[in-house]
Formats: structure tokens, sequence, C-alpha cells
């Protein structure tokens, strides 16, 4: 805050961001259809009214979470491979250390549950995360194939399989540990599971063993 700036201009100026980090956490918790804006708002340090300012329904409310605290995540990868220093092996290996630590530290495979075991009776919330957050990191995945198999890195297929292979064993390890472990199956290690998975995928898809990695 700059000085003589009122107080109380910053607070208002904030108050989006504190009711999506809110709403995020409280999504995280309890689920979509069990989440209500008045446990969001006072979380938020927020009156309903307040709250109303800024999002109209709680499906506004869910776009912005993801837009805001869940997509931002996704634009960093982007810039990871976008830098293009890194060859097709080191991309994917710095991509799923950075993945796995933000599914292992953060509430975002709680909120991936959801949008699974929610969006049959809420299917918004399945269209907004395909739209933005699981369509666009699948294209992600698939362009980084497709130029690793332009520059003769990967052996050739059809490079959204390819992708698919990529993400999987991840999804299924975050929704594992949502899902079981809270109910007593063994802990899962993400970030281990993530460094395994990657030396052995990459094993099949390098056009030459050894050559790039």
């Amino acid at each position: 805050m700059t000085p003589g700036e009122p107080k109380f201009r910053r607070r208002k100026e904030a108050r989006p961001g504190e009711i999506v980090a809110a709403a995020l956490q409280v999504f995280a918790e309890r689920g979509f259809a069990a989440a209500r804006l008045d446990d969001i708002a006072a979380r938020a340090g927020v009156s309903k009214g307040a709250l109303y300012l800024y999002f109209e329904t709680k499906e506004d409310l869910f776009r912005a979470v993801v837009r805001d605290a869940v997509a931002p995540n996704l634009d960093a990868a982007a810039a990871v491979i976008g830098a293009g220093a890194e060859d097709f092996a080191g991309c994917v290996r710095a991509l799923a250390g950075r993945l796995s630590a933000l599914l292992a530290a953060g509430p975002f495979a709680a909120v991936a549950k959801m949008v699974v075991g929610e969006s049959r009776n809420f299917p918004d919330l399945a269209r907004i995360w395909h739209d933005q957050l699981a369509g666009r990191a699948l294209a992600l995945l698939t362009g980084l194939v497709a130029h690793g198999q332009a520059r003769g890195e990967v052996r050739a297929g059809d490079p959204r399989f390819y992708a698919f292979s990529l993400a999987g064993p991840l999804v299924m390890g975050a929704l594992w540990r949502e899902v079981f472990i809270p109910v007593g199956a063994a802990p899962l290690d993400l970030q281990a599971l993530a460094a395994q998975h990657v030396e052995t995928v990459l094993e099949g898809l390098l056009a030459s063993r050894g050559a790039h990695v």
C-alpha cells in the first residue's frame, strides 16, 4: 500500500482475490453442492452482500476459482515449454515435477475430485474445468510431443494419445490420494510416482533410447 492510501480502498480492491481463495478452500473441503455462499463469504471476511457484488452465482465463483487460482499454474507450465531451453525429456521431467508438487501440496486435487464426482448434477463444472484447464493442459502436452516428433526426439504415433499416457498416472494418483487414502489406503508419494513414471514412459517415447536422456 502506498503512503497515504486509504486502507479501505486497498481492502476493497483485494476482495475478489480473497473471495476466490476462500472459495477454493471451501470447495475443496465440502464439494460444490454442500458449499454455501455464506460460508465462503465468512471465510473471506466479507458479507454475503459484498460477495454478490463480484459473483452472481456459485458457478461464477467456481469459474473464477479455476481461472484465477488454478489455471495460472498451467500458464507457468506453458512458460517452461515456451522457453525452449529444454529438450523433450527435460521438459517432461520439469513438468512432471511441477505438477506433482502442486497436486501434493495444494487443494487442487480435491477440487478435481469434486468436478469428477459432481459434474453429472452440475455439468457446468466439467465444462469450465475442461475449457480452462484440462483441455488446455492436454493440448499443451500434445503440442510438446508433436514438437519433439518434429525434432526427431519422439517416435511416431498419435501425439494426443502420448499426452494421455504422460498425464494419466498423475491424475489417477491424485484421485487415489483424495478418495482412498482418507478411508485407509496406503499413503502415496505423488512426486516419487511422477519421477518413476517419467523415466518409464520416456523409455517408450524417445526415438533413440539414451540419445536425449
